[in-house]
């Protein structure tokens, strides 16, 4: 290991800058009273739940909706049409989506590789983006879609929908306010039972599936059954495993309550394969802690711990997916799906005061938005500081040792391995790379 700082170039914001960028509002793509024209990029099952969230919106289009793969772009097209939607333009590349000057925003539900190419790409055209989590497929690519978003001056949500849950916010704001004491220890819990994805070998691509637009800028590697639809999400190449997938949620969550701002300055974890005897990439079981030293003092010092087993129907306070906060004065379990529990310093359940307010759904949200010239509730530059402790705790599992992390100029020290995890390669020439990797 080299005691020298090693650091990540960076082209963008650094951390500060991305997490409070000034933001002076973007002029809005249409009137309170106009249509707002937004094309779907990826169709498939989360593409098609935000097509349905979007398509009964009061004055929003569904213009177009992309894929590669026909059998889906064609499910979407009808979808649409079953939302009371005019018939959408239906193409295999975004980039004739962004060459329509009369399209205002793009949903990117493409997978994680695709996220911030297609998004900076969008920015880029002038478009709005809504971007679906994790935002990013790497950390660098976190920083130049935050970079993008700011110069462009575009509305870009992320796709971390608890922070427009109504439920969720009451709950963090019970904890901001004291209700706890001071919040020490946040833990996001991510036990759920998945399958194995099998051993698979290259094959030949369905003949409705353009495979090499699909993979992208992404390094070619030959078609495998078991590393397209769904399963590229345990894949290097693809995917960022199931901290990246349904981990980013809590993660957010857990940040959120924990009040923390900035990436952290140390990440130790433990994990593999500890179950599955198949083709995954990544872990099935992992265990990452975050510290944030503050300024090293005692009650200024606070950690984040993710805990994640996905072979695992366990439900250790009732729930799957969930988040638990310690705080000086006690402890609050909570799920986004409507699980509350507070306790005092003694284990003694504690009244929850305040009705959770009646919020804009995350679609919603993003449109009034752009209306209003304002950040949406998940901008991205927050939504790359929680997406980025899923790079970083994926890294440290992968190197199998702590990184330390200096939070002000997004850099790993000491650790040139390490580092070059912070950015991927990319296919040579392609047009979707992002500039300044």
């Amino acid at each position: 290991m080299s005691n020298r700082r090693t650091f990540l170039k960076q082209g963008g914001a650094g951390l500060v800058g991305a997490a409070a960028v000034e933001w002076a509002g973007a002029a809005s793509a249409a009137g309170a009273d106009e249509t707002l024209k937004v094309g779907l990029i990826g169709c498939g099952g989360r593409g098609l739940g935000l097509l349905k969230d979007f398509a009964a919106l009061k004055g929003v289009e569904i213009a177009y909706v992309c894929d590669p793969d026909r059998l889906r772009v064609g499910a979407a097209s009808a979808g649409a049409k079953l939302m009371g939607q005019a018939t959408p333009k239906v193409v295999d590349d975004f980039r004739r989506v962004l060459d329509d000057k009369a399209v205002d925003a793009v949903i990117v539900a493409t997978p994680d590789h695709w996220h911030a190419p297609a998004a900076i790409l969008a920015c880029d055209a002038g478009k709005h983006v809504y971007v679906e989590k994790p935002c990013c497929h790497n950390f660098r690519e976190g920083q130049l879609l935050v970079a993008a978003a700011k110069r462009s001056g575009r509305v870009v949500q992320h796709g971390t929908q608890s922070r427009s849950n109504g439920f969720v916010a009451h709950a963090i704001q019970l904890l901001h306010d004291g209700l706890i004491g001071k919040v020490v220890v946040a833990k996001a819990i991510n036990v759920q039972r998945r399958a194995d994805i099998g051993h698979g070998s290259p094959g030949t691509p369905p003949p409705h599936f353009d495979y090499d637009l699909w993979v992208g800028p992404a390094p070619f590697v030959p078609y495998q059954s078991n590393r397209h639809h769904y399963t590229w999400h345990w894949w290097y190449d693809f995917g960022t495993g199931d901290m990246g997938n349904d981990g980013v949620h809590e993660l957010d969550i857990a940040r959120w309550g924990l009040g923390v701002e900035t990436h952290p300055s140390t990440v130790a974890s433990v994990g593999g394969k500890y179950v599955f005897d198949d083709d995954q990439q990544f872990p099935d079981t992992q265990y990452v802690l975050f510290e944030y030293p503050g300024d090293g003092k005692p009650g200024h010092r606070q950690q984040l711990v993710f805990e994640m087993r996905i072979w695992s129907a366990y439900q250790p306070e009732g729930f799957e997916n969930g988040n638990i906060f310690y705080g000086t004065d006690g402890w609050m379990v909570l799920s986004k799906s409507g699980t509350i529990k507070v306790f005092d310093r003694k284990g003694r359940p504690r009244p929850i005061e305040g009705t959770p307010a009646k919020l804009p759904d995350h679609s919603q949200d993003f449109v009034n938005a752009i209306r209003e010239g304002r950040r949406p509730t998940a901008e991205i530059g927050v939504g790359f500081i929680s997406t980025a402790l899923c790079h970083l705790g994926n890294i440290s599992t992968r190197v199998g040792r702590t990184l330390h992390i200096d939070p002000a100029s997004e850099q790993i020290v000491g650790d040139d391995e390490a580092a070059r995890l912070l950015q991927r390669s990319y296919r040579d020439g392609h047009w979707a790379t992002p500039r300044g990797v």
